[in-house]
């Protein structure tokens, strides 16, 4: 991953504003450690700056960018995967480096702001063309990397990777929303990706070809080898993870990274020693014979890194910061070895229900309407804890379950081969696991693939979220509780656990625009709202804990306990259409059109 900021519409260029935007800029230096690089143009009125992460073509490919002339200019965080099909697609151009983003400039130069719904990948980016001093600015499709729009003090509109660059200098600032363009030419955002499967109102049909799924799966794997750098995998020894790294280690030898790198996959695990994800990442990385790397750390470990975990991931939601500090620990180790890009395996429970709530799914529509509003709210979660997580360290992280090509094969399956049956032996992800079930040449071990859904912070020690709580205990009075709604109005916390969280974020990011970009309401086991009306004792159970599905979960919660981790008051819960009462993120959730 890279950091990128720009500033449009300035009309200030003394050399104390360019040391402004500089000092900004290094705001952003961890997820781009190798190479700075700003771009500054006075008619244009734009600062384009870039903190580079070197993945494809290191030695030439800084950034920002240029088409042939050099009358358009992109700084791009992201990787664009089916570059070189584009090229082939393309009228002949002069390329000034190899750099898979480079196309960008050149596309645009073809079609315009058409380029945008071409690009295949994960990417958020800003273009300037020179010849008309306009601008664009665009995300990928589900918000795998992380963009914000923010308005200057002096009029200008600035964009950055992260919010830290914005917080001080932007009277107002929020997230850019997923597959949207932002254009000066019209002034406004617009969304440009609009797939069949994204209104929850059409239920789709397709039936279920195992066949099909896998190989759609397989490819999306394989455009992700795509690399310059050493890399490997992040292996929890889960269904979503193994299933990556199974894939990887069979395709690896037909790579060019496999010429440089060699043909052993690399593999990482973390938790709290003897947890059930290090056993289980053991026993997979011995099958798949790969080079594994083993990492452990202590709930006191954990505890220490709260307040950066929050710093760096521009959070207080309770399910995050719990996953993301095993993360962030773990990557800091990872980049030590010298790696710089890993395969991981979110996305793949929003697509298929694979949460342990949707067992109690109570129809094919009903889940299906679920799964979508889970993927898109993906980038306030697990695609945020991903990204930022690991660019804390200057570490890249890749997605294959969000693949454009595989969510369209994914989520056009019909929903009622995604239901669980227990009266045909159907857990949850069952379209998964049987497409992966293949005795003659078998991927994984028959236990691990059908190895129940842990989420990653119950996974790495059930005693992390006991050690998390308890410490939040005494840090948070009684007393303060009570108070919670006088001295946060907004999303207020109604656990010690969401109150303590929330008194660190507030540290780093006291601006009102920033506390408005965490989402918040209820949540059982990862939910969103509307799910919790599947089950009516979940209601006095709500905790976004796996174990907190009770009657699901193997080692559930007891069935009486505190309420814990939900995150605001009823006043921001997310609403029964999916998308959040808050208006601001009402506004980016909006399920269809222009706007």
């Amino acid at each position: 991953m890279c950091g990128i900021l720009a500033v449009l519409g300035s009309h200030d260029y003394s050399p104390a504003k360019r040391a402004r935007i500089l000092e900004l800029s290094r705001r952003l230096r961890h997820r781009g450690p190798d190479w700075s690089g700003l771009f500054v143009d006075e008619e244009a009125g734009c600062y384009l700056s870039h903190e580079r992460l070197a993945i494809i073509d290191p030695t030439s490919g800084d950034q920002p960018l240029y088409n042939g002339s050099k009358n358009i200019v992109v700084a791009v965080n992201g990787e664009i995967y089916n570059h070189e099909a584009l090229k082939k697609s393309m009228k002949e151009h002069h390329y000034h480096t190899h750099s898979d983003c480079e196309v960008i400039a050149h596309l645009y130069e073809d079609v315009g702001e058409e380029a945008v719904g071409m690009l295949d990948g994960m990417f958020s980016f800003v273009l300037v063309d020179l010849r008309d001093k306009s601008f664009i600015a665009a995300r990928d499709p589900i918000g795998i990397t992380p963009l914000y729009l923010g308005w200057g003090n002096d009029g200008a509109v600035y964009f950055a990777s992260e919010m830290k660059a914005l917080k001080d200098d932007c009277e107002r600032f929020e997230i850019f929303p997923p597959g949207h363009i932002y254009s000066s030419k019209s002034g406004g955002l617009r969304r440009y990706f609009n797939p069949a499967w994204y209104s929850e109102t059409v239920i789709p049909s397709t039936p279920y070809d195992p066949a099909v799924l896998r190989t759609a799966f397989e490819k999306a794997v394989m455009k992700r080898l795509m690399t310059d750098v050493p890399f490997g995998v992040l292996l929890s020894g889960g269904l979503d993870s193994s299933l990556v790294a199974a894939v990887a280690s069979r395709q690896l030898a037909q790579t060019e990274a496999a010429n440089v790198w060699g043909a052993q996959l690399h593999t990482f695990s973390v938790g709290l020693k003897g947890s059930p994800d290090l056993r289980a990442a053991k026993e997979v990385a011995d099958y798949l014979k790969t080079k594994h790397h083993e990492f452990t750390f202590t709930v006191q470990d954990g505890l220490d890194a709260i307040s950066d975990v929050i710093y760096h991931t521009e959070t207080y939601d309770v399910t995050t910061i719990r996953a993301s500090t095993p993360m962030f620990l773990m990557t800091r180790k990872i980049k030590a070895l010298g790696v710089k890009m890993v395969l991981s395996g979110e996305g793949s429970d929003e697509i298929f229900g694979g949460y342990l709530y949707f067992h109690k799914a109570p129809s094919k529509e009903e889940l299906h309407k679920e799964t979508i509003r889970k993927i898109k709210a993906l980038y306030l979660y697990d695609c945020l804890r991903a990204n930022k997580s690991t660019s804390a360290w200057g570490l890249e992280a890749r997605v294959p379950f969000l693949d454009k090509d595989f969510m369209s094969v994914a989520m056009a399956i019909d929903p009622a081969e995604k239901m669980v049956r227990k009266d045909k032996g159907r857990i949850e992800k069952w379209i998964m696991r049987r497409a992966f079930d293949t005795p003659e040449n078998p991927y994984l071990p028959k236990h691990i693939l059908y190895r129940q859904k842990e989420q990653f912070s119950d996974g790495v020690g059930y005693s992390w979220i006991d050690g998390l709580k308890a410490h939040a205990a005494h840090q948070v009075t009684d007393r303060m509780l009570k108070n919670a709604k006088h001295m946060y109005p907004y999303n207020t916390p109604n656990t010690k656990e969401a109150y303590f969280y929330r008194m660190e974020f507030e540290k780093h990011f006291p601006q009102e625009s920033a506390r408005m970009t965490v989402p918040g309401g209820p949540s059982i086991a990862c939910s969103t709202a509307a799910a919790i009306a599947w089950d009516k004792a979940w209601a006095d159970n709500l905790d976004p804990s796996g174990r907190a599905a009770l009657g699901v979960h193997d080692s559930a919660y007891p069935d009486t306990i505190t309420p814990a981790a939900t995150q605001s008051g009823h006043e921001n819960a997310i609403s029964a259409n999916g998308f959040s009462n808050n208006p601001m993120l009402s506004n980016i959730l909006k399920p269809q059109g222009v706007y």
